[in-house]
């Protein structure tokens, strides 16, 4: 199988390594060669936080090199602008439209740009943008905190993760606490149609 690069970028308080942990025990179960790292960024809200998730038998080194990531799934617009260097154009970038502004802008007295310049930024990088409403979707689910598994149901539906959907569906249930797994399967299922209708409108 060939490498498959995620970078998954957002701030603290996203649930962005729990993400990451699912994905790699997803894939475990599928008995594929998987790395998984945090890469830096504080884990206290607010902070940056970037994770990656490596797929693929040749695969070593915990961190993907800058423009090979094949999926980058942006938990946050900013940052997911900000980690554009991981993509290339042929990167799909799954993006959450939740704006969560860095306390160093409001610090500097700087306005935080708007959802379309952000995302026109990006889709002049690459057009292979979907956008997600994945705070909605996650309180539509029970709660907010939900937003990284709608987010993961988003990427399961683009095809991009060689792992099926019961192997990421039984990494939730050991991963997530029991008295909320059935808001977190909720919130997948209904990030998991969201994008399936997307795409099949956008490609």
């Amino acid at each position: 199988m060939e490498e498959i690069n995620i970078v998954l970028a957002g701030v603290g308080g996203q649930g962005i390594l729990l993400a990451a942990e699912i994905l790699g025990t997803a894939t475990l179960k599928e008995g594929l060669n998987v790395r998984v790292s945090e890469i830096h960024g504080m884990a206290q809200r607010g902070g940056a936080v970037i994770s990656n998730v490596r797929i693929g038998e040749k695969v070593l080194a915990p961190t993907a090199l800058e423009g090979t990531a094949d999926v980058l799934l942006g938990f946050e617009p900013l940052e997911t602008l900000r980690n554009l260097k991981f993509a290339s154009e042929k990167t799909l970038i799954l993006m959450n439209n939740e704006a969560i502004p860095p306390p160093g802008l409001t610090t500097k007295m700087m306005n935080y740009p708007s959802l379309g310049e952000i995302t026109e930024k990006i889709r002049a990088f690459t057009k292979n943008v979907v956008v997600l409403e994945a705070a909605k979707l996650a309180e539509k689910a029970g709660s907010i905190l939900t937003r990284n598994i709608v987010l993961i149901g988003g990427l399961t539906a683009t095809g991009k993760v060689p792992v099926k959907i019961e192997s990421l569906k039984e990494a939730i249930r050991e991963l997530v606490p029991a008295r909320y797994l059935d808001m977190n399967m909720k919130a997948f299922e209904l990030g998991y149609k969201y994008v399936q209708k997307k795409t099949k409108l956008a490609f």
